[in-house]
Order: structure tokens, then sequence, then C-alpha cells
């Protein structure tokens, strides 16, 4: 069974971050659509769309924060919440693409035979022996043992279900093709009782992984809302975004720079409060970088209004000093929001970071580099691309956007440098 699915007519990007913020995958029974976050370009090919269709599903199991963010089988603003296991579905197609069969149990059968594994006790009985002159006992032909799949085995029938199931709600990202309808009824009871039977018996690392992968497919459906969509994604993509830069540019350990602060009390204990955390810290060539990921939409509408405000702006300064006093190191500061490198209104073409401007406390003077905060775009679709691997040429790249864009401001006045408060 064919079916035809231009995938970008399926993919959306909110280009001006207004209305629906969730990033993922809708589906439903008759329709499919694929959000991708505020900045990213699609590709033009239908295979670099699929594939970054693929990258996106694996950013969001990967970086998502459960606690913060929606990885259900109903909407968003609905309370009830049961993560749709995508990688499970995902596992079952790719298994069936590459083996082009389903799961059988092989029968175990007895026959007669003049080679194959002997079954010695069967073969006693069943075959007639002669014997040599020192009175031992030869066969002509023996009792074999062997094996035959058995198609009617339940666990077939619920790999055929959970393999027709996978394929109606996901197979489109890898294949036209549609496996034939095994006219199963569901019956979560019976499947799962057969599943956790075989599991707990099974030594084989490939059936284990494939019984638990039906388990969860079979889980997800029993709570399956009734009009059947369903979401894989956030609508707080800020904190992915957060995680894929520490992810990239982060160094491990970041816990040693968090500015904290308490309470001495004359009636009470001490009190400790949270910690300040800065999103990530850099280090590149005996220097650090405090960087905030803000998912604002600045780099994607051009407008002022969708910038950091001063809250954001004192943190990060009070960040950069805090590093520069307890490391011997050049400190400097910098904002990181999304914009598309091919489509902005900048005019910049073709470029995965690039600076905007600075932000700057009318408090201090301005002396210490991480007084100026820089303000750095950077391409989603590449930064989505790269979380993975090494990143040493990201980080020098950023290293030296930040450095570059401060030396440019070397000669400039801040407004309002050394202004005091009134008396």
């Amino acid at each position: 069974m064919e079916r035809n699915l231009n995938l970008k007519e399926h993919c959306h990007v909110n280009h001006d971050g207004t209305g629906d913020n969730f990033v993922g995958i809708k589906a439903d029974a008759s329709q499919v659509m694929v959000c991708f976050p505020v900045g990213y370009c699609l590709p033009e090919s239908e295979e670099e769309v699929r594939q970054d269709i693929l990258q996106l599903i694996d950013v969001l199991s990967i970086f998502s924060d459960a606690r913060k963010s929606v990885l259900a089988m109903s909407a968003p603003e609905d309370p009830r919440q049961v993560n749709f296991p995508v990688n499970a579905y995902m596992n079952l197609i790719r298994r069936f693409l590459e083996q082009g069969c389903y799961y059988a149990e092989r029968e175990q059968i007895r026959k007669t035979a003049d080679r194959g594994r002997i079954d010695w006790a069967a073969s006693l009985k069943k075959n007639v022996a002669f014997f040599q002159e020192d009175g031992s006992p030869f066969f002509d032909r023996y009792t074999v043992r062997g094996s035959l799949p058995n198609e009617n085995n339940l666990i077939t029938q619920v790999h055929k279900f959970c393999v027709y199931e996978s394929f109606r709600t996901l197979g489109w990202l890898f294949t036209s093709y549609m496996p034939p309808d095994p006219h199963i009824e569901k019956d979560t009871r019976r499947f799962l009782c057969a599943l956790y039977k075989k599991a707990g018996t099974t030594h084989n690392d490939n059936d284990k992984r494939l019984l638990k992968d039906m388990i969860s497919v079979v889980l997800y459906l029993d709570c399956e809302c009734a009009d059947g969509q369903r979401y894989f994604g956030t609508d707080r993509f800020e904190y992915v975004w957060e995680n894929l830069i520490d992810e990239i540019f982060g160094i491990r350990g970041k816990e040693a720079f968090f500015p904290r602060t308490k309470w001495s009390l004359k009636y009470d204990s001490e009190r400790d409060n949270h910690a300040l955390e800065p999103d990530s810290i850099m280090s590149c060539n005996g220097k650090l970088y405090v960087l905030d990921a803000k998912y604002y939409r600045y780099g994607v509408t051009g407008d002022k209004r969708h910038l950091p405000q001063s809250s954001s702006i004192n943190k990060q300064i009070t960040y950069g000093e805090y590093v520069a006093k307890n490391a011997e190191s050049p400190v400097y500061n910098a904002f990181l929001m999304p914009y598309d490198k091919n489509d902005n209104p900048f005019g910049i073409q073709g470029e995965d970071f690039a600076n905007i401007g600075e932000a700057t406390g009318q408090w201090k003077c301005g002396e210490q580099p991480f007084e100026r905060v820089q303000g750095i775009v950077v391409d989603t679709r590449f930064l989505l691309k790269h979380y993975s691997g090494f990143h040493k040429s990201e980080i020098l790249k950023l290293a030296k956007m930040i450095e570059d864009a401060l030396a440019e401001n070397a000669g400039t006045a801040l407004p309002g440098d050394g202004q005091r408060l009134p008396v």
C-alpha cells in the first residue's frame, strides 16, 4: 500500500513568534503537522526535510525537560499528559523496514532425517537400531530437532498490530509504503500479559528491545484520547534552547560559578537562598564566557521590544562580575537568540552567528568586558544540527564573534558613564 505525503506542505515555522508556540509533531488520523522553532529555515529537498524532522524528534527527545514541556498524547492545555513513546514507534518502523518481516516464535518440531541436531531419546523410541559387532547401536536415520515459525502466535499478531499503528502514525517520515491493516482488535490486557510473560523469559537482547517497544505502544494506546490526536513536542521550547546552548558551548561543573546568597538572622538560624544559575559557562583559550540562552523573537522580527530587558541585563552583569572575582581569567558576557541566517530583518546572509549590538548597565562604566553584554543571534537550524559531536570549532567561532564585537566598540563611551544616584 502506497501513500503520498509532501513533507514540506506539512511543516510549519512560526516566523514571527506569535500564535501557537508548540514545537514538535501534531498528528491525527487525517493530518500531520510538524512545527519547527522560531528562526528555522526549511531546506528545499524532500530528503533534507525528512532528515530535519528526524533531527527535531531527536533533539526534543534528548533535551526537553519533562517538568517544563509537553510530551503528550493530548493538547498542551489538556491536564492529562501521557508520554507519546515516539522512539518506540520509530524503532518498530526501522526494524520492520530493515528485516521486512514480523516477529514469529519458532515452534519446536521433531522429524526423521539423516542429519541435524539428534534427539537421542526420541531416536531410541522411534527408529530401528542396528547393532555393531561390539554390541553398540547405530541408526541409519535419526529423530532430529527442528523449528518452524508459528505465524498464529499471539505475539506475532501483537507485532503486526503495533507495526501498523507505528506506520499509520509516523511511517510517512521514512517511506510512502504502508503495511496492510492486520484487522486485529485491540485487547490491551491480553496483549500485555503475553508481552510481559515473553519479556521475562527471553534472553535475546534484540527481542527484549522489540518487546519493550511493543509494550510501550500498547500502554500508550490504552490511554489515547478519543479523537486520536497525538502530540510530541513542547510549548516551552525555551528550555530546549537553553539545553542546546549548554550542550554545545557549556563546560561541565558550571555550579562553581553560581553566585550564592544567604540571610544571617538575629532571631533564627541562617538561611541559604537558591543560587543564581547562568545558563552556560563557555571556556576558550583561557577565557570565560557567561552565556544566557534567550529564546526571544528579536532575531526574527527586528522589533526592539523583543530584546532582553533590564532584569536580564543586570543579572548577566552580576554573573560576569561574580565569575571575574573568582576566576583568574578574562570574562565576557553574551545573550544568544535565534534567527534565520537566510531570511532576517538585518540583511545578514549565510552567517551562523551574528552580532546585533550590546547591552549595558548605566550603573557600570563598561571598563570590564563582562559589563558589555553582547547580543548574538544564532541560526536555529545550525544549532539543531550541531548538538552532537565535537564542538571546538563552534566554540572558537562564537568566542571570536564576541571578542571582535567588543574590540569594535572599544572606544565607544557608554551613556551615563559614572552616573551617581542622587543623595
